[in-house]
C-alpha cells in the first residue's frame, strides 16, 4: 500500500516536472524574441496571435494537469489532490528551470506575470511558491487518507475556507489590473476598442512595486485553517 502511494506520487511529480521544463523552454524562446535585454516591467506589446496562443497554452496546461488528477485519484477529493499536487510541482520547477536556463529570476522577490486568465496575475514569485508549498501539503494529506480507505471528503465549512482563501489570493494577484480596468470602464470606456487601447497603455506604463501581502496572508491563513480542521476531523475517523 505504502509503495503504491509513493509510486503514484512520484509519477505525478515526474510528469509535472517534465511539463515545467517544456513551459520554461517556451518562455526562454519568447523572452529571447521579446526581451533580448532581459525581462523587465513595463511589458512590451505583443501581437494578437501570440496573446491568443499564450491564453490557449495556459488552458491546455490546466487540462493536462487535470488529467493527472483523474488518472491517479481514487475518489473526487483524491483527484483534486493529485491535480493540485501536479500543479504545485509544475509551478515550482518552472522557476527552477528558468533559473537554471537563463539565470532568472534574480531573487524570490522578482516580479512576474503569473497567469493571464481572466486578467494579468502579477506578483513576486515567492508568492506562488508559497501557494504551491501549501497545495503540496494539502494534496499529500488527502492522498495519505485516501489510500487508507477512509471516507475522504471536505465539509462545507472546509470547502468555504478553501474557496474564500483562493478568492482572496486571486484578488491579491489581479487587484492592480482589476482596479485600473474598473476605473477606466466607469470614466472613459465607450467601446471595446477604447478599452483595448487602455489595456495596452496600462501594460506599457505599469511597473509593480508593492504587493498586497496582507490580503495574500489572509488567504493563506484560511487555507491553513481549513487543512488543520480537516486533519483533526479525519483523525477521529476509524
Amino acid at each position: 500500500m505504502k509503495s503504491n502511494i509513493v509510486k503514484s506520487i512520484l509519477f505525478a511529480c515526474l510528469f509535472a516536472t517534465g511539463m515545467a521544463y517544456l513551459e520554461s523552454a517556451i518562455v526562454v524562446y519568447l523572452r529571447e524574441i521579446l526581451y533580448p535585454e532581459g525581462f523587465v516591467f513595463p511589458l512590451k506589446i505583443v501581437g494578437e496571435n501570440i496573446i491568443i496562443t499564450e491564453l490557449f497554452r495556459e488552458i491546455v496546461t490546466i487540462i493536462m494537469l487535470l488529467c493527472i488528477g483523474f488518472y491517479f485519484g481514487k475518489c473526487r477529493l483524491g483527484k483534486f489532490a493529485y491535480f493540485i499536487l501536479a500543479f504545485a510541482v509544475w509551478d515550482i520547477f518552472y522557476y527552477i528551470f528558468l533559473k537554471a536556463l537563463i539565470g532568472w529570476p534574480e531573487s524570490l522577490l522578482t516580479w512576474d506575470i503569473l497567469f493571464l486568465i481572466p486578467l494579468n496575475w502579477i506578483g513576486p514569485i515567492i508568492a506562488p511558491i508559497i501557494n504551491s508549498i501549501t497545495m503540496i501539503l494539502l494534496a499529500l494529506i488527502i492522498i495519505v487518507y485516501e489510500r487508507k480507505h477512509l471516507k475522504v471528503s471536505f465539509t462545507i465549512y472546509e470547502w468555504l475556507l478553501l474557496i474564500i482563501g483562493s478568492i482572496v489570493i486571486f484578488i491579491a494577484y489581479i487587484k492592480d489590473s482589476m482596479f485600473f480596468i474598473w476605473g477606466f470602464i466607469q470614466n472613459k470606456a465607450n467601446n471595446l476598442s477604447e478599452l483595448q487601447n487602455a489595456l495596452e497603455k496600462f501594460s506599457l506604463e505599469f511597473i509593480p512595486f508593492k504587493f498586497d501581502w496582507i490580503l495574500f496572508s489572509i488567504g493563506e491563513l484560511l487555507f491553513l485553517i481549513s487543512i488543520i480542521i480537516f486533519i483533526r476531523r479525519m483523525k477521529k475517523i476509524k
